[in-house]
């Protein structure tokens, strides 16, 4: 049985426009002047600053933590001189604090490295801490601190380790280009990921329309033990974690359930880059790949490019935005966020810029719902996305909390099939949060 072609119910075939950078390796522009880093660029408390202005700071350098688990060290991706600490806006649509750092033209790196070129050289503790350290977070967007999935609680085993290759999102290629040019640090981040479970197996998920990556991902893991590459269909949300745990071991999360619940840790391409980085090189998280992308940018690429950069700047080193751009969208498409401004920084789950003209935005307005279910059919967690809309439209949260509004994962495959345009995710988002906020009150 080849488990590669397993399916899950539901999902999409969206237009994916990969190619405009999908042979584009990745290039690295030049060290910023100035960037702007936030307090909070993960899942979790926020950081408080460590520095204060008119400090001199060195590239690599902690500038922010927290003593909070759920929560991730922040630091300098220049060096320079801290010239603000204020609120700035970010990428989620509000302002957040964050450090302004004066570049001083040297980059000149925190000579506090602390490398380990054979993890067993250290435990399954220590190399937690070291992650931790280096302020990894999930780099696929949902920037849940690395070191929290790595630590789970007593009685939960561990024995599946997840590497999610798929990018199912259309336009982004930052995943598909680290496969091909960063695969031997995948596998070497995978097995540190690995030790530190006491995990036996280890999975990389591919989409199947990524040929060139797969090959090069099985080369690399030949003769790994317990490592295999598992080709996938290609399918919106492939990448779901959910979605890409029942495809490629045949396990389904429980609702309301974790992955852990059921043996299982997933991590991002990127994510493992990461951990092979901080380990192998002392390197703390200042940088990633992004995606530069979609029909409204003159020049699309793939950047190696420094936290805390402006997105403004970025944008002009890819030749800046056409006229009829409507749309700058932080992610993907389908999961992304609009931007009302490019006066904001790249922070570590920004995945892709995408520059959406008005022949990709839906200008129509929205109508009412014709009880078609297209919605349902789509749905890849089996929920009734119009009934949870409703519900939330009319402030009735304890029946969208009754209806498993919190299962939804916000993939947005319901409101990309809704003929009536309705924005059922907004919708569901506003439900979920209220019935989150109303669980912790």
């Amino acid at each position: 049985m080849n488990i590669g072609r397993a399916i899950f119910k539901g999902g999409v075939h969206p237009e994916y426009r990969k190619e405009l950078t999908a042979s584009l390796a990745v290039t690295t522009p030049p060290v910023p002047q100035k960037v702007v880093i936030p307090l909070q660029q993960h899942i979790g408390a926020p950081c408080e600053p460590l520095v204060e202005v008119g400090d001199l700071v060195k590239t690599g350098q902690k500038i922010g933590q927290s003593e909070s688990f759920v929560s991730a060290p922040v630091h300098a991706s220049i060096s320079g001189q801290v010239t603000a600490i204020g609120l700035y806006n970010h990428p989620l649509g509000r302002k957040i604090t964050a450090i302004t750092i004066e570049g001083d033209g040297q980059d000149e790196w925190d000579e506090q490295a602390n490398s380990v070129e054979n993890p067993d050289d250290r435990s399954p503790e220590e190399l937690r801490k070291l992650i931790r350290e280096a302020g990894i977070v999930g780099m696929g967007g949902a920037t849940f601190p690395a070191h929290v999935k790595l630590s789970p609680p007593d009685g939960k085993m561990i024995d599946t380790v997840i590497i999610n290759g798929a990018e199912c999102e259309p336009y982004l290629t930052a995943d598909h280009r680290l496969m091909l040019e960063k695969p031997e640090e995948i596998i070497f981040g995978l097995e540190v990921i690995m030790k530190v479970l006491g995990a036996g197996r280890g999975i990389v998920g591919i989409e199947d329309n990524k040929p060139d990556a797969i090959r090069v991902m099985k080369q690399v893991a030949e003769g790994k033990p317990g490592i295999s590459i598992v080709p996938l269909e290609t399918k919106y949300p492939q990448g779901a974690e959910k979605m890409l745990i029942q495809v490629t071991t045949r396990r389904r999360v429980p609702s309301g359930g974790l992955p852990l619940d059921v043996g299982v840790v997933n991590h991002n391409t990127g994510t493992a880059v990461a951990i092979a980085d901080a380990i192998q090189k002392g390197k703390p998280l200042i940088e990633r790949v992004v995606t530069v992308t979609g029909e409204g940018v003159r020049r699309p690429a793939n950047l190696m490019v420094r936290v805390g950069t402006l997105v403004n700047e970025l944008l002009d080193f890819c030749g800046g935005l056409k006229e009829e751009t409507r749309k700058l969208v932080i992610g993907g498409p389908m999961m992304g966020l609009a931007q009302p401004t490019t006066d904001l920084p790249v922070i570590k789950g920004t995945s892709g810029l995408v520059a959406l003209t008005v022949e990709d935005v839906e200008l129509s307005e929205s109508g009412s719902c014709i009880r078609c279910a297209r919605c349902v059919e789509a749905c890849p967690i089996n929920l009734v996305p119009t009934f949870i809309a409703q519900a939330a439209e009319h402030e009735y949260f304890s029946r969208a909390e009754k209806l498993h509004v919190t299962d939804c994962i916000e993939c947005g495959c319901c409101a990309y099939v809704c003929p009536a345009r309705i924005p059922l995710t907004q919708w569901i988002r506003i439900a979920k949060a209220e019935v989150l906020a109303r669980r912790k009150g």
